[in-house]
């Protein structure tokens, strides 16, 4: 057998394998053999077939049972005694029929690991946001609790301001286009919170109690409908109902609504601290990601996509169980599952680099897992039910699997530790952390 292994790439081999033709012809033998003993041909009991019929009727299951036993006997052996173990099922890239007497010839793309050979992982220039109290983000949380807990009063008269809620019948059109027309009865509509086409929001404002109106608006850009991107569509809409929100007066009777809260100043006390909490973790986590994206920039390997798929449809199942929760849909963001994956592949394949880096450097600084590293992640997990703590253990000395998982992520929480304790970080304004890269 003569194998020849072809370097596509980093992590991509091609694998091409002859077999004689002495060994086909055996194989090619012992197949129509045991094909013989269970044909049926007219004429002929169970297994009593001549073989030149057998040959002649069943070539193409004999065809079949070679190709796949051939495969099978001859490629992972070829792997093995070159020492190369794939990421993920070989494809075959070309395959000849089988033949008597002739060589059985075939080629297979393969993906392994990329070799890691880290270099720079000390002393990484990362940035790092500066945390700043903002008191106008707790003072508009208030407000959005105070929406919620509006109360709705009818309008019966005056006009449309900004903040009322309207009823209204509407029917749509796009000239030209009649698949787009569409029209509703009753529908709810709030003025003023930027979620209206632009045009229609102006067009509402002013109208009066059964007041008809045509109001022309300019159909987006990033319509899903290209063609009638642009182009003028115009709302018929009659008024039929005006309410007016009516918030709750900011007091220790509306913080007290809320369970949490004894008064007023006592709601923006805790809110402050609660957003500091979120802000900081935010902060903590987005760093993370920077010293990674670092590592990769300092170490650039190619990875298997093969395990960027796979990264890329752990993301999607994960955004699908969240939309679900939400009762929402990828369709309802303007998504499908193929569109999914190609705009977060990149983001999926910096993913998969990171996580081989972060595997290298924890072998290479024998980064390990102690007892005190578990028992804290189960105290974490537990948070603070001492009942709970005692299930928790006994669930992951019992499940060897969780257990596993639960010792790689503490190694990748100690690999990021270390390298943010051996970076360079710098504080900055969130301005300055976004900010486009200057060209040099």
């Amino acid at each position: 057998m003569q194998v020849q292994i072809e370097e596509i790439n980093s992590v991509k081999r091609k694998i091409s394998v002859e077999v004689p033709a002495e060994r086909v012809n055996a194989e090619i033998e012992k197949s129509f053999a045991g094909i013989q003993k269970k044909a049926t041909l007219s004429g002929f009991r169970k297994g009593k077939a001549p073989m030149q019929m057998v040959k002649k009727f069943y070539r193409n299951a004999m065809q079949d049972e070679v190709m796949r036993r051939l495969y099978e006997q001859t490629l992972f052996p070829a792997l093995e005694e070159h020492k190369l173990e794939p990421v993920d099922a070989p494809m075959i890239d070309d395959i000849a029929m089988v033949e008597e007497g002739t060589p059985f010839k075939y080629s297979a793309l393969i993906e392994i690991m990329p070799q890691i050979l880290l270099g720079e992982y000390k002393g990484l220039q990362v940035k790092k946001e500066r945390y700043i109290a903002n008191e106008q983000a707790v003072e508009g949380e208030i407000e959005r609790m105070r929406e919620n807990m509006a109360q709705l009063a009818p309008v019966e008269e005056g006009s449309v301001e900004k903040g009322m809620v309207l009823t209204v019948d509407f029917s749509f059109a796009v000239p030209g286009f009649p698949e787009e027309e569409t029209s509703g009865k009753d529908a709810s509509v709030e003025v003023g919170n930027g979620r209206l086409l632009p045009g229609l929001e102006e067009g509402l404002l002013g109208m009066s109690l059964g007041e008809t109106k045509d109001i022309t608006v300019t159909m987006p850009d990033d319509n899903p409908n290209k063609e009638i991107a642009g182009k003028p569509g115009v709302f018929t809409v009659t008024l039929k109902e005006i309410k007016k929100k009516e918030l709750p007066a900011l007091d220790d009777e509306f913080a007290q609504q809320f369970g949490d809260f004894e008064t007023i100043a006592d709601m923006r006390t805790k809110l402050a601290e609660m957003r500091e909490q979120q802000e900081l973790e935010r902060i903590k986590t987005d760093l993370k990601t920077r010293v990674i994206d670092a590592l990769i920039e300092k170490n650039p390997i190619e990875v298997p996509d093969s395990m960027v798929r796979r990264q890329t449809d752990f993301m999607l199942e994960n955004l699908k169980n969240r939309l679900k929760s939400q009762n929402m849909s990828l369709e309802m963001m303007g998504l499908d599952e193929n569109g999914f994956r190609q705009r977060f592949w990149g983001e999926a394949a910096q993913k998969v680099k990171g996580g081989l880096l972060v595997m290298a450097l924890v072998e290479k600084e024998n980064i390990a897992v102690e007892d005190a590293d578990l028992e804290a992640r189960y105290t974490q997990i537990a948070a603070g039910n001492e009942d709970m703590l005692g299930r928790i253990k006994e669930f992951y000395a019992s499940q060897a699997n969780a257990r596993n998982s639960m010792v790689a992520e503490i190694k990748e929480d100690k690999a990021i530790a270390f390298l943010l304790e051996n970076a360079v970080v710098t504080e900055v304004d969130a301005a300055e952390l976004n900010a486009p890269v200057a060209a040099e």
